[in-house]
C-alpha cells in the first residue's frame, strides 16, 4: 500500500472533518468534537501549517495528525512546546501503520522547524513505542484531571524537558 504523507491543504478541509467523525464514532474516550476542535486550532495562534498532516492512500484522504503550539508554564519561565491532538485514521485504514507514520513524520517536522517536545493526552499502551513517557515523571501536569498514564511527554531533543516543570497551557480554542 502506498501511503502519501502530506500538509493539509484548504481543500482538504471537509474531507478531514469527515474523516475525524469517521474516526472517532466508536471512541468511548471522546467527546466526539475533534472535527470542531481542529476547526478552532486552525483558526489559533498556534497553528502551525507545516504540522498538520493528511495521510493519502490511492488519492483518499485516510489519516490525519495536528500538532500545535502550547507552552508549558514553569515558576518564572515559559517553555515552548507541542500538543498532539488529534491523530485519526479512517476505520477501515487502521491497524495498518498509518496513524504510526503520521506520527513519525509530524515528529520529523517539528524537529526541522526546532520545537524541542510534544505534550498529548492518550492511550498509554499506544503511544510509548513512539517515546512517549508519563509527564508526570518531568514535573509537567495538563490543567485538567486525567489519569497520570494517560498525560504524556516526548523529548523531540534529548534532554529537551530537563528541569521543565510546570503546566502546560494551551490555547483557548481548546477548550471551546
Amino acid at each position: 500500500m502506498d501511503i502519501q504523507l502530506l500538509t493539509e491543504k484548504p481543500q482538504d478541509f471537509p474531507e478531514i472533518r469527515k474523516l475525524l467523525i469517521e474516526a472517532f464514532a466508536d471512541e468511548i474516550h471522546s467527546d466526539h468534537s475533534e472535527q470542531d476542535l481542529v476547526e478552532r486550532l486552525r483558526s489559533s495562534l498556534g497553528y502551525v501549517p507545516e504540522l498538520a498532516l493528511v495521510a493519502l492512500v490511492n488519492a483518499e484522504i485516510v489519516g490525519y495528525i495536528l500538532l500545535t503550539k502550547i507552552v508549558i508554564q514553569g515558576v518564572g519561565v515559559v517553555h515552548e512546546a507541542l500538543a498532539l491532538a488529534p491523530v485519526a485514521v479512517r476505520p477501515k485504514f487502521q491497524n495498518l501503520g498509518i496513524g504510526g507514520q503520521l506520527i513519525e513524520e509530524a515528529h520529523r517536522r517539528a524537529t526541522e522547524l526546532g520545537f524541542k517536545a510534544i505534550v498529548l493526552l492518550g492511550h498509554a499502551q499506544y503511544y510509548p513505542r513512539f517515546g512517549y513517557q508519563q509527564a508526570s515523571a518531568f514535573g509537567i501536569r495538563l490543567p485538567f484531571d486525567v489519569p497520570d498514564e494517560n498525560a504524556m511527554v516526548k523529548e523531540l531533543v534529548p534532554g529537551a524537558l530537563h528541569g521543565v516543570a510546570g503546566e502546560v497551557i494551551y490555547p483557548k480554542e481548546f477548550f471551546g
